[in-house]
């Protein structure tokens, strides 16, 4: 079948697209149907008994492939590769599960796992799922207020956490930052289970802390326990949360169900294939593709401690797929424009075999053209862009690599999977005709695998997502769908700038920068202005070995906007950077660098990856004459 006929099989029956779907998993009770209408957005396979872990390591153990690799560990930070079978997968969590379980905990209680990218953190989750536990990943190495806030919300029965994370020529000592939150927090654990890493050999509070390998001596292996579809197994607190945690929930059942279609129709993956997403557990990709989604198919997943580039150069993302033979490669363009300015001409890729590799999948920023083109024309494969969300736990558009390789259209990270029924809206909640720009929206119900609210805050599920566009779930995403059915992700919502009445994305203009032969990356925001309302601001970094001016290619830059969208923009400037501020997961924060801009109060975001950069950005608004005076 094609796209365009899988997509309208669903369309037709959905209740039978999906118990289809369902027939790929394991069950301990079948759902009697798909989709039940119950909580503020529904919910999916509700009266069906399941268990993750079963379905992502026991049945391939019982299926006879117990000796093929589950998890490949590759550090480069600490020279280390390692490779645990689906047996090995399995007696190991088996028996951290039997110890969590002899410790207390059980269905419905919290774990929060705070941990690097190490084996170890797969099979804290995997353990948590075997007994019906739901964990919340807190990524390794937030500040002790961000997790206290975490543990005040989730109210964990325990924490597993390890001593240290590595960075490049850093420890980063997770323990005090632990200890730190707890004491802060009001909620107390009753037991904390810590992995010592060699780097950091972290203090243990008597009673309270216990070392992962003795924790685990002389318990009984759990079995696995069947929950119902609509238990939830994990809450993950969304990018950039601070004050009241946003804790979106996901349902067991339908996120088997979602994740397993997914694999085999989208990233072309089956039992057997090793496949590689270069984030972090911490993110919501980390839970989807590199622990769930892979391991539910059968197929390898490799973990990955490291950075694209300076562990130790711009080739270590091809040197992890040609020696592990990784089929499908998902990374964030981030990554890419990260290694194409250490490596303009991709020399370093001629060094590896990458004759596994069978397509790259795009997510977590706006791909933008050059960047896909840069790709192309060096790995001579597709490099697919796709996105979607925390909230949806799995692809809103995409390629369908597995049903179709559709003609690529850059800039677009193509069309609606099966399950969401995409619509462009105006602020009043009506439908746009093609081409025009509007706010991106779902019809409900969502799909399986999608949050069916937030943890401990309905009423703030129902407003963030559903009030604004009554029978729809709100992305806070602008775009426009062309004439072909293609999507086009421009901004998010708050970035859609109005210059003297025109409505524009930021994003077209991005396009436009990054064509521009020495941008190795760049940013448009727009900040206030007392003519205009808002004016476009660019940031530009630039590749390496660029011998022209930085002042001569920001009038170039200024000139391609002029060019190729109009004087309608206003665009007249363009700051050169060093590196533009982000997450850890890769995202630019955007609304951070406006704040900047406009002379407000600004506090680094949990989230941020380095907090000496918002300095560094703040030094060049200065230059360019930001904040300027209103009025």
């Amino acid at each position: 079948m094609e796209y365009r006929q899988v997509y309208d099989s669903w369309k037709s029956d959905p209740e039978g697209f999906w118990m289809d779907a369902a027939r790929q998993i394991d069950w301990e009770r079948p759902p009697s149907r798909a989709w039940f209408d119950q909580g503020p957005a529904g919910e999916w396979f509700a009266d069906a008994l399941v268990n993750t872990c079963w379905n992502a390591v026991d049945r391939h153990v019982e299926a006879g492939r117990g000796d093929q690799p589950a998890i490949i560990h590759d550090s480069p930070i600490t020279g280390t590769r390692q490779s645990l079978t689906f047996r090995d997968l399995r007696d190991r969590v088996a028996r951290l599960a039997g110890a969590l379980r002899a410790r207390g905990v059980g269905k419905g209680d919290r774990v929060i796992i705070y941990m690097p990218m190490v084996p170890e953190a797969l099979e804290a989750m995997l353990a948590c799922t075997r007994i019906g536990a739901i964990h919340s990943v807190v990524f390794g190495g937030f500040a002790a207020r961000e997790l206290a806030v975490r543990i005040d919300d989730a109210k964990p029965r325990a924490i597993i956490a390890a001593s240290c994370g590595l960075e490049p020529g850093r420890i980063v000592h997770y323990k005090p930052l632990l200890d730190a939150a707890i004491d802060s927090a009001a909620h107390k654990p009753d037991f904390c289970v810590i992995l010592q890493r060699e780097q950091a050999i972290a203090d243990l509070i008597p009673e309270r802390d216990h070392e992962w390998q003795a924790f685990q001596q002389g318990v009984m292996p759990a079995d696995c326990v069947a929950v119902e579809g609509n238990h939830p197994a994990y809450i993950l607190y969304t990018s950039g949360t601070t004050g009241q945690p946003k804790g979106v929930i996901r349902h067991t059942a339908g996120h088997l169900v979602a994740l397993n279609w997914s694999m085999g129709n989208i990233y072309g993956i089956n039992a057997g294939d090793v496949f590689w997403a270069a984030s972090d557990v911490g993110w919501v990709v980390g839970h989807s593709y590199i622990c769930y989604a892979p391991l539910i198919t059968g197929a390898t997943t490799v973990v990955f401690e490291g950075k694209p580039v300076g562990t130790p150069d711009a080739g270590t993302i091809w040197r992890v797929i040609g020696e592990h033979g990784v089929k499908s490669f998902f990374t964030a363009p981030t990554a890419i424009r990260a290694v194409k300015r250490e490596d303009p001409e991709g020399e370093l890729i001629g060094n590896y075999d990458l004759s596994s590799l069978q397509a790259v999948f795009l997510a977590g920023e706006r791909a933008d053209p050059d960047t896909i083109q840069w790709l192309e024309d060096r790995l001579h494969l597709p490099v697919l862009d796709h996105w979607w969300q925390t909230e949806t736990g799995w692809s809103i558009a995409a390629n369908p690599f597995g049903i179709e390789h559709m003609p690529v259209k850059k800039g677009s990270p193509s069309v609606a999977m099966p399950g969401y029924d995409v619509q462009i809206l105006d602020d009043a909640g009506t439908p746009v005709p093609t081409g025009t720009l509007g706010s991106i929206a779902v019809k409900l119900p969502l799909p399986p695998g999608t949050l069916p609210s937030l943890w401990n805050a309905e009423a703030r599920f129902r407003k963030a997502y559903l009030e604004r566009f009554p029978g729809y779930y709100e992305t806070g995403d602008a775009g426009y769908v062309d004439e072909d059915g293609y999507l086009y992700i421009m901004a998010r919502t708050d970035d859609v700038i109005n210059v003297a009445g025109h409505r524009l994305s930021t994003g077209a203009m991005e396009e436009v920068l990054a064509s521009h032969p020495a941008v190795a990356e760049c940013a448009v925001i727009g900040v206030a202005d007392a003519l205009k309302g808002e004016v476009p601001l660019g940031f530009l970094c630039l590749k390496r070995r660029v011998e022209t001016g930085n002042d001569q290619i920001a009038r170039e830059v200024v000139a391609l906007v002029r060019d190729r969208i109009g004087p309608v923009a206003a665009f007249r400037t363009a700051c050169v950077v060093e590196r533009l501020p982000k997450t850890r997961s890769g995202k630019i924060l955007r609304a951070t660098m406006v704040k900047l801009a406009n002379g407000e109060e600004v506090s680094a975001p949990a989230t941020i990856d380095d907090p000496v950069i918002l300095d560094e950005i703040a030094a060049a608004l200065r230059d360019a004459g930001y904040p300027r005076q209103q009025g």
